[in-house]
Parts: structure tokens; sequence; C-alpha cells
């Protein structure tokens, strides 16, 4: 329909035009995208067989949503692609507030406007990205906020009686009236406020003061909220739950990949960072795997959650890091190593919160164990895990044959290896050569590396042997130290991790 051409009501007949409802709008709009095998929720990733579907089957339905879950599970990111489903224009009575439909006016605008014109009322063409409305509830919202008001000085200019509807200022819910409406943080809104949305989303009718008023809304509701279990702010009231048709649960991804994929596509990283700084798949998953194991910690309180956030802030540290070292080293290239993942420790504080053990064992020692414990995990992916061979020789009396044998005796010979956190590439990599075996470890298991995968491959080990306490890892300022185990015991104390132990500009 060319809408330049449609100015007038009786131009918009002629040209016969059909009015529907929004949701009705969407579920036509969908089922093209359907039909097309086209997906309605591009850059949405680890929903395909789960969210949206739910989502889809709700939309169908023509039902209002909640999207239930956690932080960082991207329900607002859905609600806001709803977008793409409605028509890319739509005709509204020109100069109404709550974009009257011309066939079927609601306001008394509207139906004074088309009973004074009648087919020369004047037509104007909304497009779908001005029909959407989002409203963050915080305890300081007011039913005058989402419904409306008596507006004294509208009616103090226009001469009008307060028994007068043109005295009216509607709220941002009528002014969303053929539009997506989302409410996030729905349990933040005052119970009070809530049941002034009982009417609309039953009924699809509005009430303001004493007005006897029905204004047929025609509005898409579309929630957001965390577990009720999980904030004491406030919960959803029971009537109103249950006036929303459709509640769907959302979920953090459930495989590393996944979680790869939604940090690629989310991490704001330069193209100058890009082009300086190399990151290695073994320190994406490192980072990933942060995130799995902070979920499945005792210290972490899971109703809270752990967002997607925390990956993708962290996967820009870790790059900032290195690049930090380079501009220092004056260094046109390099790579994250894995001491620059300290660097990504003011990511995991600033996105967990602590249950009481938590709190009492610190932030940053949490976050640094969570940090040790991705290494431990991947670790045995990489190479074999030292906890199965000990297993093994212990259940089958075979001879010792620890592939890591060389390396901890160089260690226990009273070699230590100090890993500053700004040496430069080059030196890195004369370092870690001095270490009695750690190169033909690495050979033996990934003979196709390259120089540079080697050298992050062989500092990997060190950290994953440390992890599994067969060397002793300590933390300094400036640094990590690599010593022998037994060793490191008679200092054990200082081996704890602590908010002391960091300098400030490590993380600049």
């Amino acid at each position: 329909m060319d809408n330049n051409k449609i100015k007038t009501l009786g131009e918009l007949k002629k040209s016969g035009y059909v009015s529907k409802s929004i949701k009705q709008e969407i579920r036509d709009n969908l089922i093209k995208k359907i039909k097309a095998k086209e997906n309605p929720f591009p850059g949405i990733l680890g929903y395909e067989d789960s969210v949206i579907p739910d989502t889809e089957r709700a939309l169908l339905s023509q039902h209002n949503i909640l999207f239930l879950g956690l932080r960082g599970q991207a329900k607002t990111r859905m609600a806001r692609q709803m977008i793409e489903l409605l028509d890319e224009y739509i005709p509204i009575v020109a100069g109404s507030e709550i974009n009257d439909d011309p066939l079927k006016p609601v306001s008394k605008y509207a139906v004074d406007l088309i009973a004074e014109k009648g087919d020369e009322t004047p037509i104007a063409w909304l497009h779908k990205k001005q029909r959407y409305g989002e409203k963050l509830a915080t305890p300081d919202v007011s039913v005058a906020d989402l419904i409306g008001d008596i507006d004294p000085i509208k009616a103090a200019n226009l001469k009008l009686s307060f028994a007068d509807e043109g005295v009216l200022h509607y709220g941002i819910i009528p002014r969303s009236n053929r539009s997506i409406f989302v409410i996030n943080e729905l349990p933040d809104l005052q119970a009070r406020i809530q049941v002034s949305l009982f009417n609309i989303l039953e009924e699809g009718d509005l009430q303001i003061r004493g007005f006897k008023l029905r204004l047929p809304l025609d509005v898409l509701f579309v929630f957001t909220a965390n577990p009720e279990d999980y904030t004491n702010r406030g919960s959803i009231v029971t009537p109103l739950k249950d006036r929303i048709e459709s509640q769907i649960l959302t979920h953090y991804p459930k495989s590393i990949e996944t979680s790869l994929a939604i940090t690629e596509q989310e991490a704001g990283i330069s193209e100058e960072q890009s082009s300086r700084v190399k990151v290695s798949d073994l320190i994406k998953r490192l980072i990933e795997q942060v995130a799995f194991e902070a979920r499945g910690s005792e210290l972490v309180d899971k109703k809270s959650g752990v967002s997607a956030r925390l990956t993708i802030s962290a996967y820009e540290n870790a790059v900032s890091a290195a690049e930090r070292r380079a501009i220092i080293n004056n260094e046109k290239e390099t790579q994250v190593w894995l001491s620059d993942l300290i660097g990504i420790i003011p990511s995991i504080t600033g996105k967990i919160e602590l249950v009481y053990e938590g709190e009492q064992e610190g932030p940053y020692q949490v976050a640094f164990n969570l940090l040790e414990k991705s290494i431990r995990t991947q670790f045995g992916l990489y190479f074999p895990n030292p906890d199965t061979l000990k297993k093994k020789r212990s259940k089958e009396a075979v001879p010792d044959d620890n592939p890591y044998k060389s390396i901890t005796r160089w260690f226990d010979a009273g070699n230590s290896l100090n890993n500053f956190f700004e040496t430069k590439d080059e030196d890195k990599v004369q370092l870690l050569y001095k270490v009695d075996g750690l190169h033909a470890l690495v050979k033996k298991y990934f003979k196709s590396a390259n120089e540079k995968e080697n050298a992050l491959l062989m500092e990997f080990v060190l950290h994953g042997l440390a992890a599994h306490s067969l060397i002793s890892k300590k933390v300094l300022e400036g640094k990590i130290e690599f010593k022998d185990l037994m060793g490191s015991m008679l200092n054990i104390g200082s081996q704890h991790f602590s908010e002391e132990d960091f300098n400030e500009d490590d993380f600049n």
C-alpha cells in the first residue's frame, strides 16, 4: 500500500485497507516467516529449541507474554525483536494521542474529528519502530504514569470542566495503543499499581479516575521478571499473573559453544584491538568456563544467577589487558596469555552475588577460585587429567608413567618461574622454555601447533598443574610465581589470594 498517496479517510477506504488487531497482525507476519523458514528472532542464540518455539506458540495464540528468568537471559531483547513482526506502516487519525485506527476510532478526539470531517479526515502513517513502548518498573511508578490522570492545566487552557473527557492526560499505556508495550522487572511494580492493569489485560479497556470511560485498547503486553523467590523487592500479584496467558521460562546457555557464540557476537572489541590482539580458542573457552563454574558454585547465589554479561565484559577486559601490555612494551602484535586473565577478576566480582559463605571468603578470593576451577576443568580436555592418572596408578599398580614428571622434578629441584604481567612476549617464551619437559609435553599432544600456540599451551600446562596441586602458584604484586609444592607449603599463608595482592595498574 502506497502510504504516500493516502492522506484522507476516504482514500483509505477506497484502497481496501482492512483493520486488524496488533496481535492478529503479529500472528499473520509470524506465519509468513515460519513458512519462509526465517528466524523471527535473529541473534538470539541457545533458544532455538526452547524459548523461541514457546514464544512463537504464544504469539500464534495471540497471548500476552511474561518472560520469567534470571538476569542476562535476553528477555528484553526478545521483546524488542517483536517489532520486526509488525507491518511496516499503519494508518492513524492525524493528531491522535493514542494512535486511533481511522476505521475504528476510540478516543473522543478521533470520534469528534471524523464526525466533523468525514472522509476528509486527515490520515497519518505510523512506522513499526514507533509502535514500541517500554517502561522499567520502579517503586516510584504511578497509576498516572501508566494509565493517565486529569490534567488541570489542560482543563484551564481549553476552558473545560473536569467532567469533560477532553481534560484527560493519557499515560504511557494508552499512548502505546496498537503497539507492543513492555514492562521490565514487573515484581518491582507496587501491588496497587499492578492492580490497575487488571482491566486492560482482561477486558482490554481502561479506567481513569471517576470517568465513565470505556476505551478499548489494542496492545500486546510483554512483561519480564526474575523468579519471584529471588528478590525481596516485591512479587507479581496472583490475579495479574493469572491474566497473562503465557509464561515463558528463559535460561542460560546450555553449552560452551553457545556461550562462545554469544560472547563473540556481543563483545565490543574495536578493529584496532582486533588487529593488535589475537585471542585463541583456549582463552575464549577458559573465560566461558568461569561463568559455568560460577553457576554451579556453592558460594554464588543461584537465585540471582550469573549473567551472560560476565563473560562478555571478561572477554573485553582480557583483550584490553593484553593490549595494555603491548602498548607498554611497544609491541605491534600480541596474544592474550593466561597471565592476562588476572585482568578479568573485576568483571567477575561485579557480576556475581555471593551467599554468606562467599561473603566470608571475599569477592576477590571467590573470583580467583572460579578462574582456577575454570583452568582445572578445561585442562582435562587438552591434556591428561592428573587426578585420573593418580587413580589409574593406584588401582593398577603400574609403573609411574606420569607425563608431568620432568616438569614437577624441575620445580622440586628448587627452580622457580616468575611470570610478570608486563613481560614482553619474546621474554615470556624464553622463560617458558627454561622448564624441563614443558615444550616436549606440548609437542607430544599438539604436534601441529605453531610457535605462539606452543607457548600459550606451555603456560596453560603450568597453570593446570598448579590447579591440580602438582606445583605451587602464587599471585603476587605484578607477577605470578610458580614453585615446587612442598617448598611453598612451608609458607602456605601467602598462597591465599587477597585484594591486596592486586596492583590497580594490572586492570587498567
